[in-house]
């Protein structure tokens, strides 16, 4: 058996498939909308494998995304196989082999998984058996349904928060993104990649709390940065690339709208101009807009040979790297951030930009001017972190002097709903329950510098050993006394 995944744009590619020109195709695609990242199952004679490659499809019309869809399908795979390697198949499987598969996945596998990765194995498992009981092909899970009876581990992820100081923060915006050194001169032996870029981002992903996913598939029109002056400041409606899908406002403030200009100005166009035969050449494949509609919040243009209008909004992040404007001088993509060719940087591309930056940062610790940093890189998720302490330590601090300034015993219950701090940081990050931002609380303050002021007296004596604390304690002679006093308890 073997494993693919459907993308139209390697078919554009192509060109002419099996007879089809590009008009038969269009047409193809509309009859029989696939999204790109759906997985198909085939034999050795390159037929589907049932009802897997049903079950596939049925997750790609609920609009699973690409990336859940590729775990699913691979963990089905190696279920396949080691069914088929006991002489059974999913329609035949017991509950003794779905435990034996988990014995196999997170102890005797090349690559063995912890119970936090299992979970995601089972929810592809628990998914394909509703999908085998809804369309017929078993009566009934092969498990257990009571409580006790389930394979997951019940266990839940702790969230692990690492948020930044200032000086921190900084040091990687300016010295690991930028390219300057510690003192903030000009570091002339930096050989960086677009550091205005890199900075921006870096600034934008802080003062918004938005997950990679989110700030960086933004489009131009979003920010208020296509057609007229820079706005001082954007509220941007997210949706189809938040998390889940779950839509929210995002607020970016003057700071991080700033900083994007040397970087439009500088950068872009210069990558833009650059990109221009390699766009041209991919023309087919592109999402190729003639006008925006609705103040900037619609798009119009030819997709896979049609004519087609998206609300932005709602245009996933597949969709929006292949968004270009035909401005009649050259197609200009209407990603913000964009890399080499013009295209959208992937999270991958990102990660690449972030290990650099981590390099240049453990290069330069030892001189003075460098902060304490961490044993483990820093990820873009750690300044989500940081915006939602900074902000819930904020509010908290506000909510407090508000009641102390109207001489309040306690908030009144309105003030509590409408300004709970809590409340107010879930709504900004788009958690879906309150339950993920009450676990930032344990964060407010740092548990090390507590830990420092409770034993700060006990190394006070510097250097003391063991020995020595033991005799203050036990109240011991020293050790030249021929005989040590009696202990009291």
């Amino acid at each position: 058996m073997r494993l693919f995944f459907t993308d139209t744009r390697k078919v554009w590619k192509v060109g002419e498939v099996a007879g089809l020109g590009h008009a038969e195709l269009a047409e193809l695609f509309e009859r029989r909308p696939l999204s790109r990242g759906t997985p198909i199952l085939l034999d050795e004679a390159m037929r589907p494998v049932e009802p897997v490659s049903s079950w596939f499809r049925s997750l790609a019309l609920d609009r699973r995304d690409a990336k859940t869809m590729r775990s699913y399908a691979y963990t089905v795979l190696m279920l396949l196989h080691f069914l088929l390697a006991r002489g059974a198949d999913l329609l035949s499987a017991t509950e003794i082999d779905i435990r034996e598969f988990r014995l196999w996945r997170q102890d005797h596998a090349e690559e063995v998984v912890d119970d936090v990765s299992w979970d995601r194995d089972w929810a592809a498992i628990e998914s394909l058996y509703r999908y085998l009981i809804l369309s017929g092909e078993v009566a009934a899970r092969p498990w257990r349904s009571v409580p006790r009876g389930s394979l997951s581990s019940g266990i839940r992820p702790d969230l692990r928060v690492r948020h930044m100081e200032l000086d921190q923060y900084l040091y990687l915006r300016d010295v690991g993104f930028g390219g300057l050194t510690p003192d903030a001169g000009l570091d002339m032996s930096f050989r960086g990649w677009c550091p205005h870029r890199n900075r921006a981002a870096c600034e934008l992903a802080l003062m918004t709390g938005m997950r990679i996913q989110e700030w960086s598939t933004l489009l131009l029109p979003e920010v208020g940065l296509w057609g007229g002056p820079r706005p001082p400041f954007a509220d941007v409606d997210l949706k189809a690339c938040a998390k889940y899908g779950h839509p929210r406002s995002v607020y970016v403030p003057p700071g991080p709208m700033e900083l994007l200009d040397p970087y439009l100005l500088l950068e872009r166009s210069e990558i833009v101009a650059r990109a221009q035969r390699t766009l041209r050449r991919r023309h087919r494949e592109l999402f190729v807009i003639d006008r925006l509609e609705a103040d900037g919040m619609k798009v119009r243009g030819i997709l896979n040979g049609r004519t087609t209008t998206r609300v932005i909004k709602n245009m996933k992040p597949d969709l929006r790297r292949l968004a270009v404007m035909e401005t009649g001088g050259g197609l200009d993509p209407l990603a913000l951030f964009v890399g080499p060719g013009g295209k959208m940087l992937t999270f991958s591309g990102w990660d690449r930009v972030r290990w650099r930056a981590w390099d240049r940062l453990k290069a330069w610790s030892g001189d003075r001017h460098a902060p304490v940093m961490p044993r483990q890189r820093w990820l873009f998720h750690d300044l989500r972190h940081t915006f939602a302490l900074r902000l819930l330590i904020f509010l908290t601090r506000e909510a407090l002097n508000d009641a102390e300034d109207q001489g309040l015993p306690m908030s009144t219950l309105l003030d509590h709903m409408t300004g709970n701090p809590l409340l107010v940081v879930q709504q900004r990050l788009g958690h879906a329950h309150p339950s993920t931002t009450y676990r930032y609380i344990r964060y407010l303050k740092n548990p090390m510098r507590e830990v420092d002021e409770a034993f700060r007296q006990w190394t006070a004596a510097g250097g003391a050993s063991y020995a020595a604390v033991a005799r203050g304690l036990m109240r011991l002679e020293d050790a030249g006394h021929a005989t040590p006093r009696s202990v009291h308890p």
